[in-house]
């Protein structure tokens, strides 16, 4: 595997499994030195073990703390020595069902997680050195912010906004930082699990590809949109749905 990413250093949130931890061990994998994320802190130390200490730093938080967001990027620098890759994945979805039933507590702490969240992890980076030095955003949308998406409809438009943020913030942050956003299907992991567990054979078969994502279908293209062979490309939401998109579906 190329080493595209030495020198470099990454923040991936929400990291102790699923996507984001697919997206740091693909980082390392090339090279990176990782901080990784997540509410936890046993299973982020599991991670963190995983990835190798010597490439990869935890730092235990709630996702939409700012005094979290601020410690993680201090120990990012006091560890490594800077930031070039911000990686927004933390999501929540802790409700199921129509919008009109939404309690609004529940709402506000998704758009606070899913979108105001990510836009300080950016403030945090861009102000501790990727607006001098440059750098590069990656967001984690959804296909739920493409289309309607029954049932995970507020979801879906906290994820809509992530994709407009991450336009608005490509204007904003150019020429030194390019902001870029993925937009998965369903994906195997925990956090997708009630979308498929029962189910899985159909969900599946409503996508051409005929199966669902896995994490590391995600983290290549996760760490192409990252790399200088991106340098190219900003405010672009790359779809990874196996061609679900296309007939319609999630």
């Amino acid at each position: 595997m190329s080493k595209r990413f030495d020198g470099r250093v990454a923040i991936v949130t929400g990291a102790s499994r699923g996507i984001g931890l697919a997206i740091a061990e693909r980082l390392v994998a090339e090279g990176a030195k990782v901080t990784i994320t997540a509410r936890k802190p046993e299973p982020l130390s599991e991670a963190v073990e995983s990835l190798g200490k010597d490439n990869a730093l935890g730092v235990a938080g709630k996702a939409d703390d700012v005094e979290h967001q601020a410690e993680t990027v201090a120990k990012t620098v006091e560890a490594f020595g800077r930031v070039d890759l911000l990686v927004n994945n933390t999501g929540i979805n802790p409700a199921f069902g129509p919008m009109l039933d939404l309690d609004h507590g529940v709402a506000q702490k998704t758009f606070q997680v899913n979108v105001l969240a990510a836009l300080s992890w950016t403030q945090q980076v861009f102000r501790a050195g990727m607006g001098e030095h440059g750098g590069s955003v990656l967001n984690v949308c959804s296909v739920a912010g493409l289309n309607p998406a029954p049932g995970i409809g507020f979801y879906g438009a906290t994820k809509a906004m992530l994709g407009h943020m991450t336009q608005e913030l490509a204007v904003e942050l150019a020429p030194k930082v390019r902001v870029n956003a993925i937009a998965p299907a369903v994906v195997k992991t925990k956090f997708a699990t009630a979308l498929y567990a029962d189910n899985e054979a159909e969900v599946a078969s409503g996508y051409p590809l005929g199966r669902l994502g896995i994490p590391s279908d995600i983290s290549g293209a996760a760490a192409f949109l990252l790399s200088d062979e991106a340098s190219w490309i900003t405010g672009q939401i790359l779809v990874l749905d196996g061609g679900s998109t296309l007939k319609g579906g999630m």
